[in-house]
């Protein structure tokens, strides 16, 4: 999959983006077809070929759910959901972005993202469903400045 389009998720997405996260072993109890306001998805020619998520806060968000398909995995994709995802919070005038991860922490260290203590994070942050109940307390917190 070459020619991969980013674009906002669409309320019809819903089916498609949880399948893929659940697919992957990420949360989706929290997840409805409001929330798809603050997803990305990319595609090439009508398939999902990735998907990354966004929880809005005042100055912060949460990134969650950036997952890959299995297909489309090497090329670049998941690179580019972040950079895409890290725009659109900078244009909603977020200044930071925090995100848990089990195997991740490597990979977002590569694009900035920097290891930070649970206690660390803001409260809208800690209080969110996927800090407070779907992510275990194992996960790893990174935050990045935007």
């Amino acid at each position: 999959m070459s020619n991969i389009d980013i674009r906002p998720a669409r309320r019809g997405d819903f089916g498609a983006v949880t399948s893929l996260l659940s697919g992957a072993g990420l949360p989706v109890e929290d997840l409805s077809g409001e929330c798809m306001a603050d997803f990305l998805v990319a595609s090439s020619e009508g398939s999902l070929a990735g998907v990354i998520g966004l929880e809005p806060f005042a100055q912060a968000g949460l990134l969650r759910s950036l997952v890959v398909a299995p297909d489309s995995r090497a090329e670049g994709v998941g690179r580019r959901l972040v950079a895409a995802l890290e725009a659109h919070a900078r244009r909603r005038g977020l200044t930071e972005l925090w995100l848990l991860t089990i195997d991740a922490d490597r990979y977002f260290a590569g694009l900035g993202y920097r290891a930070k203590e649970r206690h660390e994070a803001p409260p809208a942050i800690r209080e969110t469903a996927e800090f407070a109940l779907l992510c275990p307390g194992t996960a790893t917190l990174m935050h990045k400045n935007l």
